[in-house]
Order: structure tokens, then C-alpha cells, then sequence
């Protein structure tokens, strides 16, 4: 037997000893809802401010700008060098030049420089955006590896606080939270970028 085995065989006991008792319930009263409708231009602005506080670059493609998304994405690609990624369900358009994921490797999306995605959601409150493997973002390994992350939010996907971006998201789908580019710190708190992901995270506001 090994300890973990005896560790849970320990708490097995003890439980049915106990007579099994319930759980007890979980309080839920937080607040569940924000201050500002979703989509609000305070929400949005909001989502803004801590995007550009996590280092993300933000680029504002809403209705009555030039160019809309496609243009706003081409922006975003114009310092990209190499190869750009796109989950087979980007919508049409947004970037004719991507190349659809059909299942590479890691090493083989190592060899992109950039990747395009939508989004599920984004919580203002916490500058987080929020991707559950949809259409429109693929497989999460497809924002974990190449170097640039461009990512379009629409404003009606933005929400104040954490509650409601969670009831927006199905559970049992895989979702990966983004708050800025990857970045960590060692113990003399020298920032490092890119160790975990992209090293840039461009936000289109659609």
C-alpha cells in the first residue's frame, strides 16, 4: 500500500464512521452583478484600463472605425514575422491569410509567430478574457504556444465582475482565462514575459 493510499483510506474511514455527513451549503450571498450593463461603454473602458495595466495592446475596431475587425487585425499583424494561425472557425475574413489549425503538434505550432482568435467572454473587474474552445478559438494549445495572441472581444461580451462572466460560461467546456500576456517574476521581482504563452496579447474591441 502506498501513503496515499493509506492517507485516503484513513479519510474513507473516518467518513463512515461520521455517518457521512453532508456538506455544508455554500453561501452565495456576493454580489452577483455588476454596477454597469454589459457592453456599457463604463464596462468597456473599464476592461480597457486593465488591459493596457496587464501590458496588452488594445486596438478599437467598434462600429463607425475605419476598417472594422479585418483591418484592425491587419494592424495588429503588421510587426508579426512569419506564419499566423487560425482556428477553423475564425469568421471569414477577419484574416484571409491565416492558416487554419488541422491538428499540428506542438512543435509544429511552435513554428508560427502568430495566432487569431475570438473570444467567449471578458470580465471588466479583472481585466480577464475568458476562451472555452469555440469556433472562433480552437483548441486551447493554439493560444499557449505561438508568440503574439491577437484576440477579439466584442463589447457585448464584456461584463463587470467575475459572478457574471462565470454564469456566461458552460462548465463542462475547457476554458482558459487570460489576464495580459504571460508574464512571471522571480523572487527580485524581475518580470518575465512569454514563459507560460504569448508573449503579446493584442485585444480587438469589435
Amino acid at each position: 500500500m502506498s501513503a496515499r493510499d493509506e492517507v485516503l483510506g484513513r479519510i474513507r474511514a473516518a467518513n463512515a464512521a461520521a455517518g457521512s455527513p453532508a456538506a455544508p451549503p455554500v453561501p452565495r450571498e456576493y454580489r452577483r452583478a455588476g454596477m454597469h450593463a454589459p457592453g456599457s461603454d463604463a464596462v468597456v473602458e473599464l476592461l480597457v484600463d486593465r488591459l493596457l495595466d496587464y501590458k496588452a495592446q488594445v486596438i478599437d475596431a467598434r462600429e463607425g472605425t475605419a476598417g472594422g475587425v479585418p483591418t484592425a487585425i491587419s494592424t495588429a499583424l503588421s510587426s508579426v514575422d512569419g506564419p499566423v494561425l487560425v482556428p477553423a472557425g475564425l469568421p471569414v475574413g477577419w484574416c484571409p491569410a491565416g492558416v487554419p489549425d488541422t491538428g499540428f503538434s506542438p512543435s509544429e505550432l511552435d513554428g508560427f509567430a502568430a495566432v487569431v482568435t475570438g473570444s467567449a467572454a471578458a470580465c471588466a473587474t479583472t481585466g480577464t478574457i475568458a476562451l472555452d474552445a469555440g469556433p472562433d478559438q480552437g483548441r486551447r494549445a493554439l493560444t499557449l504556444v505561438p508568440d503574439v495572441h491577437v484576440c477579439v472581444v466584442r463589447t457585448d461580451q464584456v461584463v463587470e465582475s467575475v459572478p457574471e462572466l462565470l454564469a456566461r460560461l458552460d462548465p463542462v467546456r475547457p476554458t482558459t482565462f487570460i489576464s495580459g500576456p504571460s508574464a512571471t517574476s522571480d523572487i527580485e521581482l524581475e518580470r518575465v514575459e512569454g514563459v507560460h504563452g504569448p508573449r503579446t496579447l493584442i485585444v480587438v474591441l469589435a
